[in-house]
């Protein structure tokens, strides 16, 4: 969608996973916010999308298959280490802005035709030749963090950037529950059985389109038998021994700091 107005808005633009930030005077980075792109030339980039974040404003958000240059001005940062460096309210608007983006590059031909499709709304196209309609996907994903005494169960998936260790984790299938999916995985990817399954909370996660949602749930039986193909190492872990846990920015992380501050107050009392 083109913008209406001259009015400023906050630019997220990418190339690839990174993120255009905005140096500030005194130290620090934010998101550019002008009334026209920081980016002068895109190449063969997206045009331009106007991204309805979740508080009722707009920006908007651009790709471009030029790599962005560190200037005197703008700094190119991965989405992820972003979180370390922006306002937490901007990492959130940026991830949304990503997800629009990888919509936006996987929409551009109707999938039961191949006709090029047209855009209708913020969120919404439709193929000129058969009607059909396509909206931004989100793949919901389950965490399940599993308690066995004073331990909790960690293991190091394949696909993990790095040497940490986190929870198990899944996507939910056609035709199942969330606490089907939950057992499931669990089952898969461990040989282990759960009881207790409670809800935690979730989290988008644009990397590239999830949605993370988190449970808790207790070992009843059985003994680790790690699915090879997608973990490489796992083991039951208490707070004295912990491996180089998940980063603040995740869900699976503040599932784990949740555990830690629980078994703390156990042992207390």
């Amino acid at each position: 969608m083109e913008m209406t107005n001259n009015a400023p808005l906050y630019w997220y633009v990418f190339y690839n996973d990174q993120l255009l930030l905005q140096k500030k005077a005194g130290g620090g980075y934010t998101i550019p916010f002008m009334d026209k792109s920081p980016v002068e030339t895109y190449g063969r980039a997206s045009l331009p999308q106007m991204v309805e974040m979740q508080d009722g404003t707009v920006a908007m958000a651009v790709s471009t298959d030029e790599p962005l240059e560190e200037t005197d001005v703008y700094l190119p940062m991965g989405l992820r280490a972003s979180y370390d460096h922006i306002d937490r309210y901007f990492y959130d608007q940026a991830g949304k802005a990503y997800e629009i983006l990888y919509w936006d590059r996987h929409s551009r031909f109707c999938p039961a035709c191949g006709t090029p499709t047209e855009q209708k709304g913020p969120i919404v196209k439709k193929c000129p030749a058969c009607g059909y309609e396509i909206y931004p996907a989100v793949s919901p994903a389950i965490l399940v963090l599993i308690r066995k005494g004073e331990e909790i169960l960690l293991v190091h998936a394949r696909n993990f950037r790095g040497t940490f260790h986190g929870l198990v984790a899944g996507f939910l299938e056609t035709g199942e529950t969330l606490e089907q999916c939950v057992e499931r995985e669990v089952r898969e990817e461990t040989g282990l059985t759960i009881r207790d399954i409670t809800y935690f909370g979730n989290q988008p996660w644009p990397y590239p389109s999830n949605l993370m949602i988190g449970f808790i749930a207790d070992y009843v039986s059985g003994e680790i038998k790690l699915q090879d193909e997608e973990l490489s190492s796992g083991s039951f872990f208490s707070k004295d021994n912990l491996p180089e846990i998940p980063r603040k920015l995740s869900l699976a992380r503040r599932m784990i700091d949740w555990w830690l501050g629980d078994w703390e107050l156990r042992v207390k009392n």
